[in-house]
């Protein structure tokens, strides 16, 4: 009953030179309070399957639902308010605008949902100093450590209190201590109203997630509890 991301028949093409068929008839139900990782070899749709779900990018053909209503792809100023509020996404290279402060970085996204600077600083504040970052506000992203950067991009994804938070590799490029530590700071993200997805190539982060869906020729082969 609680289902509220719903992907129905997706397929997803792309055409350079040649058409290519990433999504080829994709359906999965997410439920609330639950954690998914997605696997598969390079090329499988693991990252395009993320973008469907963010509204970044739009499918060929076939629906995404969230909470029962169908996302029209059309609307796209209705689309971005919504990504805006509902979710969260970290990168594996973490995204930060390398001119600007991790304080600065995390308060930007605040400001694209409440247009209340004083507010938005507060909360990015109060965030980075909980995820152990206090000394860090005012580094730029070329003066922090690879896991400090992802705990800043973590920090930018969950600021809106999104319902959704979707990570693309997000231990990808740190090294397997790193990479625990950033995991278990997603982990701990999880809640009753929440759903966390994440593509991986790593198995042993993959298996602590509640679903390892596993990728295959454009659809989803096998699903693990």
């Amino acid at each position: 009953m609680n289902n509220f991301l719903e992907l129905n028949n997706i397929r997803k093409s792309f055409t350079i030179e040649k058409k290519i068929n990433v999504l080829r008839g994709l359906s999965r139900k997410f439920k609330l309070g639950k954690i998914y990782s997605i696997m598969g070899p390079s090329g499988s749709g693991k990252s395009t399957l993320l973008n469907l779900i963010s509204l970044i990018d739009k499918p060929t053909s076939g629906t995404v639902k969230y909470n029962k209503v169908e996302i029209n792809f059309d609307q796209n100023e209705k689309n971005d308010l919504f990504r805006a509020k509902k979710i969260g996404i970290v990168y594996q290279e973490n995204n930060l605008l390398s001119d600007f402060t991790a304080l600065e970085n995390v308060y930007f996204a605040s400001l694209s949902v409440n247009n209340d600077k004083k507010l938005a600083i507060s909360k990015a504040e109060k965030l980075l100093k909980k995820i152990g970052l206090s000394n860090r506000l005012n580094h730029f992203p070329s003066q922090l450590s690879g896991g400090e950067a992802q705990r800043v991009a973590i920090a930018r994804a969950i600021i809106n209190d999104p319902q959704i938070i979707l990570a693309d590799e997000p231990t990808g490029s740190l090294d397997m201590n790193t990479a625990k530590d950033i995991f278990k700071l997603l982990n701990n993200q999880k809640r009753s109203d929440r759903i966390i997805i994440f593509a991986t190539h790593n198995r042993f982060f993959a298996k602590k997630a509640d679903y390892l869906l596993e990728m295959r020729d454009g659809g989803i082969k096998s699903s693990y509890a």
